[in-house]
């Protein structure tokens, strides 16, 4: 009966362990505070080329993405000719939709886009925990029932990554790569439970 319950245990402990943190080793918190500040400028606008998967649907275009206030941002999404697919506020807790096209406009993509977009401009996140690995330093933040991992790059100091999973499952992953002046030239956005995606390729200079 002993050896039955000590492999419950060991089974239901094993069975709940979260793959992000897997081979990290947990560290002492050095920072309360951790910030994102690839989107936190109030005088540029951030324009990239767009793919957006959802399920069976491709669209392709422009996403704009725009500091207006420290409490404010501006999300849109418009084809290459200008036509808006969708335009989102987000000003602290607060979501307003101020256009979304009739093939995007069902409740469970706008809640998933309004999520994706909101870890990808939040600035700002109270550290409850912190880990390291060879290559990164990981703090986790807690967001509801959610946690969120940012993972930062030990030698160039940028944020590379962040996971966002549920106590026992990954359920999101955003990818920032060629990291230029403080500005993440690519994006993926990346679910683990449903078939939706995001590219983003950032419009660069001639």
């Amino acid at each position: 009966m002993r050896y039955l319950l000590i492999s419950f245990l060991f089974f239901s402990l094993s069975s709940c362990s979260l793959k992000t943190t897997k081979d990290l080793l947990k560290v002492d918190v050095s920072k309360n505070m951790i910030g994102n500040t690839y989107f936190s400028d109030v005088n540029k606008d951030y324009v990239y080329k767009a793919k957006i998967e959802v399920y069976a649907n491709n669209f392709g275009g422009i996403l704009i993405i725009k500091k207006i206030s420290e409490s404010k941002h501006r999300v849109v999404f418009t084809t290459e000719f200008g036509n808006k697919l969708f335009d989102f506020l987000y000003e602290d807790d607060d979501f307003t939709i101020n256009y979304i096209v009739e093939e995007l406009d069902k409740k469970m993509i706008i809640n998933t886009l309004q999520k994706d977009f909101k870890l990808l401009i939040s600035e700002r996140q109270k550290v409850i925990n912190q880990y390291q690995s060879e290559y990164f330093e990981v703090y986790q933040t807690s967001d509801s029932n959610k946690n969120n991992f940012y993972f930062f790059n030990k030698k160039s100091a940028t944020l590379d990554k962040i996971v966002n999973t549920s106590k026992s499952k990954e359920k999101l992953e955003i990818l920032f790569d060629d990291i230029e002046d403080g500005n993440a030239n690519s994006i993926v956005i990346n679910h683990k439970n449903i078939k939706l995606s995001i590219e983003l390729e950032k419009f660069k200079k001639e």
